[in-house]
């Protein structure tokens, strides 16, 4: 009976770590396109594996123009960067192409935003300053849930005992 408690758990387990893996989509570009924003005015950097050896690749945004593309530390990455325009006259989306020799060309886009987000996150929980009470309160709650298991173990102990 113990072991299959214990088989059920790991089962339990391992599947939940399968859920957490990524799944590939067949329809994948090969282009990572990474911004910190998203937004008017922020650096877009492109980084790809589908150039194979070449140590040079050439980009192109719709909305920033022409980039260039080299090996990084990563052999057979290739990273390059380029700024989005401040506008608001800017589309919605931006569309980016790589091509390298011979004859590679990658497309993919990324969506922009109308602008930057700005100040601190409000999380409703107040002000930073004031923790004190909510790490003894976080404490208390442990403390208790430690004590309710050694009263269970102390008991079951006790009456497999007699």
């Amino acid at each position: 009976m113990g072991n299959t408690r214990v088989g059920i758990g790991i089962g339990l387990v391992v599947g939940a770590l399968a859920l957490q893996v990524p799944v590939a989509t067949a329809d994948d570009s090969g282009l990572d396109i990474r911004s910190r924003q998203g937004a008017h005015g922020a650096t877009v950097t492109v980084s790809t594996t589908a150039c194979g050896e070449e140590t040079y690749g050439k980009g192109e945004s719709e909305v920033a123009g022409s980039f260039h593309l080299f090996e990084g530390k990563s052999k057979g990455v290739l990273t390059g960067e380029f700024t989005v325009p401040e506008g608001s006259s800017l589309p919605d989306t931006d569309t980016v192409v790589v091509k390298c020799p011979p004859r590679v060309k990658i497309t993919d886009s990324y969506e922009l935003t109308a602008h930057r987000p700005d100040g601190a996150v409000e999380a409703g929980f107040g002000d930073t300053e004031a923790t004190g009470p909510q790490l003894a309160l976080g404490g208390a709650l442990i403390a208790a849930a430690g004590a309710g298991w050694l009263v269970r173990v102390r008991h079951r102990s006790n009456t497999k005992a007699t």
